[in-house]
């Protein structure tokens, strides 16, 4: 079967995962490079290792390296800022970019909601972990009532934080924010975003909290039944997706106030919805606990995995 050649810019704990999983279990792509910046990383001396082609020249050792020519598709596991220059190198070049950074330069994509809306774009974005966590549920409340707000936050273990997402803790809350509107469907969104320093590390847990219309008890019914078809479909390409308890609601009165979450939001009847989510690594490279870690890399490669049986191109095809 062919299959499409792809590139990894980012040798550090997230670029080497999606190696991984690439090599172990795509049905559609093919590793035909390794960048990194850093000769001495794990992920460089590991893709050696396995036969991949690697760089230690960043995105100019790529666009460098014989085949080249072939590669369709490169995933930017760097950083925001690195991401912003990467993507400026690379656009004019004619390939598909996967951003697995919060620079959010193209359009946001989480697989369990917009998957489709987007496979055509020159530059995707998988948001953040928390908003890969997150966005579907807050989606599949919205689907059955209108979310005025909505709030989230991402407790991760902080050995899983390395220096990318550190230093993009601020880009992280802001671009999950913007998705849980624009994605998610929230009127108003929050994120927030906790690195657990518990020993042992604790795996991923995401609190989603939306504020509706009053719901009655048929209402509640369709938003528990909306969350867990949701939840089965992100745990298809997450298999350590799954829901921490049942889903529950506590209603508010007109009295209580609701303007310091959604100061556009009137008066009235509310329901708050608490859904509380764990994410376990399938620990591919990383441990179990990374769970942060895996979403993301799991969600980028359903997107590839989508793009390259999908969107035809004559570029990176191999038998």
């Amino acid at each position: 079967m062919s299959k499409t050649k792809v590139a990894i810019i980012g040798s550090g704990n997230i670029g080497t995962d999606l190696m991984i999983k690439v090599m172990r279990v795509s049905q559609h792509l093919k590793m035909a490079a390794m960048v990194g910046i850093d000769p001495a990383s794990d992920g460089l001396a590991r893709a050696a290792r396995l036969g991949v082609p690697t760089t230690a020249e960043g995105v100019d050792g790529l666009i460098a390296m014989d085949g080249f020519e072939e590669i369709a598709i490169v995933f930017d596991a760097t950083s925001a800022k690195a991401h912003t220059a990467n993507a400026a190198k690379l656009a004019p070049l004619g390939k598909q970019l996967i951003d697995l950074t919060p620079a959010a330069i193209g359009p946001y994509i989480v697989p369990a909601v917009n998957l489709e809306h987007h496979l055509h774009a020159g530059n995707v974005n998988m948001v953040t972990c928390g908003g890969q966590a997150t966005i579907p549920i807050a989606a599949a409340i919205a689907a059955v009532t209108p979310v005025h707000y909505g709030e989230i936050v991402a407790s991760i273990a902080s050995k899983s934080a390395g220096p990318g997402t550190r230093a993009n803790i601020d880009e992280f809350t802001e671009t999950t924010k913007a998705a849980i509107e624009e994605v998610g469907g929230a009127a108003r969104g929050k994120a927030i975003i906790v690195l657990n320093p518990a020993e042992p590390p604790l795996i991923m847990r995401d609190t989603v909290l939306c504020l509706t219309d009053r719901l009655d008890n048929n209402a509640r019914a369709q938003v528990v039944d909306s969350v867990h078809r949701m939840v089965a479909n992100v745990a298809t390409y997450v298999p350590g997706y799954r829901l921490k308890q049942d889903v529950q609601f506590r209603d508010h009165d007109a009295a209580d106030s609701t303007r310091t979450l959604n100061p556009d939001l009137k008066p009235g009847d509310r329901t708050q919805v608490s859904v509380f989510l764990e994410v376990e690594g399938a620990a591919h490279y990383l441990p179990a606990y990374a769970g942060n870690l895996d979403i993301m890399t799991s969600a980028a490669l359903q997107v590839a995995e989508r793009i390259a049986a999908t969107v035809p191109t004559t570029v990176g095809v191999t038998e």
